[in-house]
């Protein structure tokens, strides 16, 4: 290997071992699909419109989406089994031109595009993901959380859902930006 090149990967080596790994905002517990539907009901999610997944586990939110709602949808996953997973699910749909999964830290991403954002995070993990869509979201752009409010925000509108057919109530936060 010439040297120079050694010297370079060395460098670069160093540099990847001192990244610190993504950090695991939330574990993984499905959204019982009549409560997916309600969540993009509430956020008014339209065909053509770009949907955002923050922590996209299976993929239900991105394929439930693209598939009933028309909309464009993205899911970001940091587990590779589940990204795998949902990837799959999304290719075995033939919906691969209007939904795909980013494998990556959702702390990573660039939402500017964004009409409506989904969340089912922690509330800590809420808070960390707040101030990065504070400065890229764009004017009117709606965002839909599960369960947890995100700290600073006030929501339009709250939704109980006293029972999800498997007997657990839920609340959807609807916030517009």
């Amino acid at each position: 290997m010439f040297p120079r090149m050694a010297l370079l990967l060395a460098a670069v080596l160093s540099v990847l071992a001192q990244q610190p790994e993504a950090e695991k905002l939330a574990p993984y517990y499905p959204t019982p699909e009549l409560i997916v539907k309600k969540m993009l009901e509430v956020g008014g999610l339209k065909a053509g419109e770009k949907m955002f997944d923050l922590g996209s586990g299976d993929g239900r939110i991105v394929v439930m989406a693209a598939q009933k709602f028309g909309a464009d949808a993205t899911g970001v996953e940091l587990d590779t089994d589940l990204w795998k997973q949902s990837t799959e699910k999304i290719r075995r749909l033939g919906l691969e031109k209007q939904a795909r999964i980013v494998h990556g830290d959702i702390l990573q991403q660039d939402y500017s595009s964004a009409d409506l954002i989904a969340v089912y995070l922690l509330p800590i993990s809420n808070d960390k993901v707040r101030p990065i869509l504070d400065k890229q979201l764009k004017k009117g752009t709606r965002i839909v959380a599960h369960d947890f409010e995100f700290s600073d925000w006030t929501p339009v509108k709250t939704v109980d859902i006293d029972d999800d057919g498997e007997g657990r109530s839920h609340r959807l936060f609807l916030y517009v930006r």
